[in-house]
Formats: structure tokens, sequence, C-alpha cells
């Protein structure tokens, strides 16, 4: 892990791990950074399709609450329409697909993420409660393809940071 003074340092720094070949690195930093978005490996998002998948779980499962309750469980006719009268079952089919797609949302997010984390390695170093004051950190993780501690440590020592340390599991 290598401690930076300054943002740009940092962007720099996560511009160079990149064409290094680093993949497996994070940046912590005190306030968001645009620019470390561009500087930064694109990972592949899953979200918008766990989303998506939930809404269609969501929809064919109330559209099937609806029908089977309506025609075979509790069949009660209505005003002489016929028992799959579909245009009734829209309001449920819609609350369920917004229900399990928000739910989707948020529970992907939380385990895309990774939380709850209530511990991390980067925690047991003593400088790193500065990232949330004034210092800007990067850290390539051990289960980066390109990693190899003696290559690794040479390399983030040549982006001239103010330390580099070496985080302990």
């Amino acid at each position: 892990m290598a401690e930076f003074h300054s943002p740009a340092e940092l962007v720099e720094a996560a511009e160079q791990a990149t064409r290094a070949g680093y993949t497996q690195y994070d940046c912590y930093t005190p306030f968001p950074i645009e620019e470390l978005e561009e500087a930064m490996p694109h990972r592949r998002n899953w979200l918008p399709f766990l989303v998506l998948m939930g809404g269609i779980i969501g929809g064919v499962a109330g559209f099937s609450l609806a029908y089977f309750t309506s025609t075979v469980i509790y069949p009660l006719n209505v005003g002489g329409k016929p028992l799959n009268s579909w245009p009734a079952f829209i309001p449920i089919t819609f609350e369920c697909t917004v229900l399990l797609a928000s739910l989707t949302a948020v529970f992907g997010m939380l385990g895309l993420n990774g939380f709850p984390m209530p511990y991390h390695p980067v925690f047991n170093e003593k400088r790193f409660a500065l990232a949330s004051r004034d210092r800007f950190f990067l850290c390539i993780e051990s289960t980066d393809p390109k990693f190899d501690l003696d290559q690794t440590w040479s390399f983030l020592s040549r982006l001239h940071p103010t330390q580099v340390s070496q985080v302990e599991r």
C-alpha cells in the first residue's frame, strides 16, 4: 500500500498501476475524486442485470399469484367477467415487479460491494486512519494476477509515495 500527499499524485499512481497491468487494486481518499474513475480499470457491474431479473421474477410471480387466486384457488365471478380477466391483474403485477426489483437492487448492491464488511486488512495499517483526513492511499491486492511482493513493492516505490507499507492479513 502506497501513501500520497495529494489527489493528483494518487490519480497519476492509479493510471500507472492500470498501465502496468494491475487490475485488483483500490484507492482510498478522504473525498471523492472524479479523475480516479477514469484512471482505474472498469469492472463489470452485474447490478443492472440482477435488478432486471428481480423485476421479471416479481412480475411473473405477481401475475401468477393474481391468476391462480382468481381462477383456481378462489374463483369468484364478479359482474359476469371471465375469471382470467388479465387487466385486473395489472396492479398487483406492477407492484410485485417494483418491489422485487427494488429489493434486488438494495441487497444486490450490498452483496456485490461485499457488505457487511466489519473487517478489512487495511484497517491493520496504523497510517490508514489518515485516509479519512488528508492522505491518499493506493492498495494493490495480493489476489491480483500480476502481484509479486518484490515487484509490486518496487513498482509502488517508483511512484514516489510518502510511504510504502505491507498490509498484514
